[in-house]
Parts: C-alpha cells; sequence; structure tokens
C-alpha cells in the first residue's frame, strides 16, 4: 500500500486558546470545506467538542452524484497542542490526520499533516496522481485561504 503525505503549516494572528476553540469544535469544519464536497456533519458522540474517542459521520461528495459515508474518530487530544483524526470508515485506504498548534509571536502556528492511501493498489495509485492527490491538495489550499480571511476579519 503507497501512503501519501500532505504538510501544511499557517500562520494566524489569534491567540492559541482562540485556534483551539476553533479547530477543537468538530462543527467548524463544515466551515473550511469547499462547498462543492457536499460536506455535512451527520453524526457526532459527545458534546461539540474533541475528545479521545469521539466518533463522527460525515457525507461527503467524492466525484459529483457520488456521496459517501465518512467515519472519523478523535484518536489523541492534548489540550492546546494537538489532536488527531483517523478514519474508521470511508474513501480512503487510510487516513490520518494530526493537527498541531503552537504558540508564536503575533499569534499561533498551526501544521496539518494528513498521511493517506487509496484502495485498489494499482488502480488506486493511477486515481491518485491523476486526481484524488490533486483533490486533496485543494482541499488544504482552499482552508488555507478562508482561514486567512475568517481570522483577519475577527
Amino acid at each position: 500500500m503507497k501512503v501519501y503525505t500532505i504538510s501544511r503549516k499557517q500562520f494566524l494572528p489569534i491567540t492559541l486558546q482562540e485556534a483551539w476553540e476553533f479547530f477543537s469544535t468538530p462543527s467548524n469544519l463544515t466551515k473550511i470545506t469547499p462547498a462543492e464536497m457536499g460536506f455535512t456533519t451527520q453524526y457526532r458522540s459527545g458534546a461539540d467538542k474533541t475528545y479521545p474517542g469521539q466518533i463522527i459521520r460525515y457525507k461527503i461528495q467524492v466525484i459529483p452524484g457520488l456521496k459517501m459515508n465518512w467515519v472519523t474518530e478523535i484518536t489523541h487530544v492534548k489540550e492546546l497542542e494537538y489532536f488527531v483524526d483517523e478514519q474508521r470508515f470511508g474513501p480512503y485506504a487510510l487516513w490520518h490526520h494530526q493537527h498541531h498548534f503552537k504558540e508564536v509571536a503575533g499569534g499561533v502556528e498551526m501544521m496539518d499533516e494528513v498521511n493517506y492511501a487509496i484502495p485498489l493498489g494499482i488502480i488506486g495509485r493511477l486515481a491518485n496522481f491523476i486526481f484524488v492527490g490533486q483533490k486533496v491538495n485543494r482541499i488544504f489550499d482552499y482552508r488555507f485561504k478562508i482561514l486567512e480571511e475568517y481570522f483577519k476579519a475577527k
């Protein structure tokens, strides 16, 4: 199985507490996801605050006309530092997403690292080359832009 990695860093001119409050609230994920993904939260265990063991079920549009369920679990949380979500069911053979936060001069440095794999062997590798890798990168490009706008307006 071929595992792909995407890493992104972004500076946000907010406090560490503000960053943590925003990103550790699962309902905010919809605000930073491209509309064409048709991303909706179907279920969230517990309160609207990230905690280890939390299960979140989404509906996403993988390609136009094809919607899928996507189930993730929050596996690790260290308040004000990081949390990790992992796919339990969905379009990937592997999805492991780390969210890190570090206080820096004038704000917060946020770092995302995603390790993912596509099922179906060579067909999955071809799909990643042709469109999946580009789509995952576009999602994080979109998030970068939206977060710049969202936190500048605060």
